[in-house]
């Protein structure tokens, strides 16, 4: 069942989109916003998965679904924790600044916690007041949660998983460094993000989502060229329900909580560094990357964070070349 928000209020308005993202039923009725079917997930579900049968067999009248009239599938949201699960990243990162990576990276998860009063709809533009900040798309799955009880399994955690997305999750790389000098966190390099035109249960993506990961490739382009192929059920050292369980290890965590993977990313097939997609390798999901591996290789940088009027493109495919999620496809500095 794929589920999403057209633009409304504050909230949105809920949906049932078909497996193909072209009609949608409005799901009203059943729940107004997605947050509310969230809230009563066990009540409103069958009713839900009526109402998606309805809509994949055109039993009912339909509408067309257009992704630019698409909120983010949760506008806004109660909690919107990101972790950092493929520590290859953390790994690469770290190197290029000559930093000892901690073996505790290894088994204890990274988290943040982000603003989640509100977030960019997937076709949304990316405001950015100075391109200086070091504006860097970052291209992630998520999760979205039902109640999770304090102190929770792993195994609880997987259970709680409600839908599957994407997000971009935009940083502004050059503020980091004073945010994190105050050791008091992110704040102002962690702007808003944008998700998916529809998340997705994890029953209809099938053997796709197993083992708490998402085993689909992360599709970026940037400015209409190939970027990032990454696939996220690989190098993926932390899966779902572990983050989960990490978050909730002294809170709980309330349904329509947003869980994120970090930036999608693997390692070469020689186990070194991603290469690029134009050598043969899968490319990257963040920018930071790319430059953290020609610090690596040259010495420094070469890639430019994004600039004004860049277009940024994040997708997922089945295997026709579908899209399974819808794409988020934004242009920077509106």
């Amino acid at each position: 069942m794929k589920l999403a928000s057209l633009k409304h209020g504050r909230d949105g308005k809920l949906v049932v989109v078909s497996d193909d993202l072209a009609w949608y039923a409005d799901a009203g009725h059943i729940a107004p916003t997605l947050q509310e079917a969230l809230d009563d997930w066990d009540r409103v579900l069958p009713d839900l998965q009526v109402l998606a049968t309805d809509v994949r067999n055109s039993a009912i009248p339909l509408e067309r679904f257009h992704e630019h009239d698409a909120a983010s599938p949760l506008p806004r949201a109660y909690q919107w924790a990101d972790g950092s699960a493929y520590v290859n990243h953390v790994a690469l990162v770290r190197q290029a600044r000559n930093a000892e990576m901690p073996d505790s990276f290894w088994h204890d998860p990274l988290m943040y916690q982000g603003g989640s009063d509100g977030f960019l709809g997937p076709r949304d533009p990316i405001p950015l007041s100075d391109e200086s900040w070091g504006c860097d798309l970052e291209a992630e799955v998520v999760v979205v949660t039902g109640d999770v009880a304090l102190g929770a399994s792993r195994d609880e955690g997987l259970a709680a998983v409600r839908l599957v997305g994407l997000t971009n999750d935009v940083s502004l790389r050059n503020l980091i460094p004073a945010e994190l000098a105050k050791n008091f966190g992110f704040f102002q390099s962690k702007p808003a993000s944008a998700f998916s035109p529809v998340f997705v249960t994890p029953d209809a993506l099938g053997d796709w989502w197993r083992d708490g990961k998402l085993h689909r490739k992360v599709m970026v382009d940037l400015n209409g060229e190939p970027f990032g192929r990454a696939d996220a059920g690989e190098d993926m050292t932390f899966d779902f329900g572990t983050l989960i369980a990490h978050a909730a290890k002294t809170r709980r965590l309330g349904a329509g909580t947003i869980v994120g993977s970090g930036t999608v990313s693997n390692r070469d097939a020689d186990g070194g560094p991603g290469k690029p997609i134009a050598d043969g390798g899968v490319g990257y999901s963040c920018l930071a990357e790319v430059r953290t591996v020609e610090t690596i290789a040259g010495g420094k940088p070469v890639t430019e964070f994004l600039k004004h009027g860049d277009t940024v493109r994040i997708w997922a495919e089945d295997d026709r070349h579908h899209s399974i999620f819808g794409a988020i496809e934004q242009v920077v500095g509106g």
